[in-house]
């Protein structure tokens, strides 16, 4: 009410000065009297669009502040999403036993590599998400988190398909980040990439996302990348990717061999790919997948003609495993495999994805190719064995 007085004060004041002053130009008479009645109406206009926007502006101050457009209405400045997520990364210390080649002698001698990576706290209990690579064969493990305090972590499990790996430290509760999706991200959205680069902590990098759903990398077995322009360096592994909002839909894996003339392109595994391995490993210790026990590979369309088919779906089984699910339902090396459970297959990667989302004892309705005829089978899912990698 307060604010609403003041308003209608500066406008009689306002009121006041023009009717008072109306008359002070030199010579009155050269002024038309319907000219003067039309300026002191525009006038009178402008003095009550300030008022209505003063009042607006002692209301909503907050419309004073810069806006992105091009950024999906987000402020220009990132300091919010960066503080409500900071806190959730924590660095990670590995020492590994390096056999010493310059030293001569009949016993292997060996010195301790240090290097620097990161992890993401998902859960307050003390549960942290990081690359697999960064704990693999590593003879010492240690966990620095954000307000100091270095703890050793537990390893809980690891998954070298999709270089991911659980760790834990009882230290009590901790900050943890909150969980986005990766699903909705767009080629465009702003990111940002949250580790310890170089042993640079809390370092902060911004970028966009470049490419989703990235895979032929040959990094994992499982792939389903974000591609990102936000710089990715080393030690930045294990660390986060998030949104404008501060929520984690990455973590930062990988960036495309720095040669000559390459930057931008960093990698990082979806956000929604790693809570379902979280999950297993939390369940399981590990993480359990469908297996049918076959071998496919892409086709070309020379390879397409050549088998009849008309359209872009099939990928051909050249190893089917003796005594495996694919076997017992009698598939053979040569089969098309052009369905699974309904849904129209056009690369191996699709297929493997697929399968390996299934749990074991499942059954899996496949569409197969033979000699020129279609047919329908159905396949038991094994367990994809832990050595196998592909």
């Amino acid at each position: 009410m307060s604010r609403l007085l003041n308003a209608r004060i500066i406008h009689g004041q306002v009121e006041h000065w023009l009717h008072s002053h109306q008359y002070s130009y030199p010579t009155k008479d050269f002024i038309v009297p319907g000219l003067r009645s039309a300026l002191l109406f525009v006038l009178q206009s402008v003095v009550v669009g300030l008022a209505v926007a003063f009042v607006v502006l002692l209301v909503r101050p907050d419309l004073l502040s810069f806006v992105d457009r091009t950024g999906g209405g987000q402020r220009a400045s990132y300091a919010d999403a960066v503080e409500k997520s900071a806190a959730a990364v924590a660095n990670v210390y590995t020492e590994r036993l390096v056999e010493d080649v310059a030293i001569e002698g009949d016993r292997p001698r060996f010195r301790v590599n240090t290097s620097f990576a990161s992890a993401v706290v998902i859960d307050p209990e003390g549960y942290l998400v990081t690359n697999y690579h960064v704990v693999a064969e590593a003879a010492g493990l240690r966990v620095q988190l954000s307000d100091g305090r270095i703890a050793e972590p537990e390893i809980v499990g690891v998954d070298a398909e999709t270089d991911l790996a659980l760790l834990r430290v009882d230290v009590g509760r901790l900050p943890s980040i909150a969980m986005g999706s990766s699903a909705g991200l767009r080629i465009g959205d702003v990111v940002l990439a949250i580790g310890n680069p170089y042993g640079l902590t809390k370092s902060v990098t911004q970028g966009i996302v470049s490419a989703t759903g990235r895979g032929l990398l040959n990094l994992t077995t499982f792939e389903n990348f974000i591609q990102t322009d936000a710089a990715i360096n080393t030690g930045n592994s294990g660390g986060a990717l998030i949104n404008v909002n501060g929520e984690l839909v990455g973590i930062n894996t990988a960036v495309l061999a720095q040669d000559v003339g390459t930057e931008g392109i960093g990698f990082a595994i979806p956000v929604d790919l790693v809570r379902g391995v979280v999950d297993e490993i939390k369940k399981n210790g590990r993480v359990v997948r469908g297996w049918l026990g076959l071998e496919p590979d892409d086709l070309s369309r020379a390879e397409r003609n050549l088998l009849g088919l008309e359209s872009n779906r099939g990928i051909l089984l050249y190893e089917v495993y003796e005594d495996g699910p694919a076997a017992r339902a009698n598939l053979m090396p040569g089969d098309v495999i052009l369905e699974i459970n309904g849904e129209p297959i056009q690369s191996q990667r699709q297929a493997l994805l697929i399968v390996a989302g299934t749990q074991p004892g499942e059954t899996v309705e496949l569409r197969v190719w033979r000699n020129g005829n279609e047919y329908q089978t159905s396949v038991v899912a094994g367990e994809r064995p832990d050595n196998l990698r592909r």
